[in-house]
């Protein structure tokens, strides 16, 4: 089953400094029909624009997974951690029994644009975990990268939820095929370009929950940049 999600449809956010399209319920956007989609609790597609970012703030029990598509994001955080990362970065947190962190645009000049996904964790109160990963974009060009998965899984950035994180850009015309294993489930992410998924077409900002399939074809309709989370069936 495929159930596009126009990004007409999506919940739109103003903050002035920050422009968010949120793909779940999430701060001012109330909505109890649309939680979660099995273990992916948020997904946001954040711009956060020149000179300003999310103060410090605290997280307790989420495993926060952030993918970086434009601009540069610099992190702190209550461990003593601090970094600035780039396009097709990945940086994630396992919060835990709890840490501060902030995120910042710290460029006078250029929007920050972020993919934020909170994942649901399998337990609660494990020892906070910061990390990164910087990757070359010849790792993702025409092919499926894995960047995040388990602890068992073979992501370069490990977890403790039974997901995996997979990013590719794919020039236009060319195509990709991932073979979906019984019980699982997939949130695909449009982030640039236009893609046909399964025979239905993509734009720039749409989504799709893909579910009780076997297989998931991609071709590229224009250069598409595209994301997708694979976890066990809800």
């Amino acid at each position: 089953m495929l159930k596009k999600i126009r990004k007409e449809n999506m919940f739109l956010s103003n903050l002035g400094w920050l422009e968010s399209r949120f793909h779940f319920s999430f701060a001012e956007y109330r909505n109890f029909d649309n939680m979660n989609f099995g273990v992916l609790r948020v997904l946001n597609d954040d711009i956060v624009h020149p000179n300003s970012g999310f103060d410090m703030h605290p997280h307790n029990d989420m495993e926060i997974v952030s993918y970086v598509v434009n601009g540069a994001i610099t992190h702190k955080d209550s461990m003593g951690n601090e970094e600035t990362l780039t396009r097709g970065d990945v940086q994630y947190m396992s919060a835990g029994t709890g840490v501060v962190h902030s995120e910042y645009n710290n460029s006078s000049s250029e929007d920050l644009r972020l993919l934020q996904i909170w994942i649901l964790p399998p337990v609660k109160a494990v020892k906070p975990i910061y990390g990164s990963k910087r990757f070359q974009p010849q790792e993702r060009a025409n092919q499926f990268l894995n960047v995040v998965s388990s602890q068992v899984g073979e992501g370069a950035i490990k977890i403790h939820q039974d997901v995996n994180i997979y990013v590719s850009e794919l020039q236009k015309g060319k195509n990709l095929v991932f073979d979906i294993a019984q019980e699982r489930q997939l949130y695909f992410v449009q982030i640039e370009g236009s893609s046909r998924v399964n025979e239905t077409q993509l734009d720039f900002g749409d989504a799709m929950e893909i579910s009780d399939e076997k297989t998931l074809n991609i071709t590229a309709l224009e250069d598409a940049h595209f994301l997708f989370i694979e976890m066990k069936k809800a």
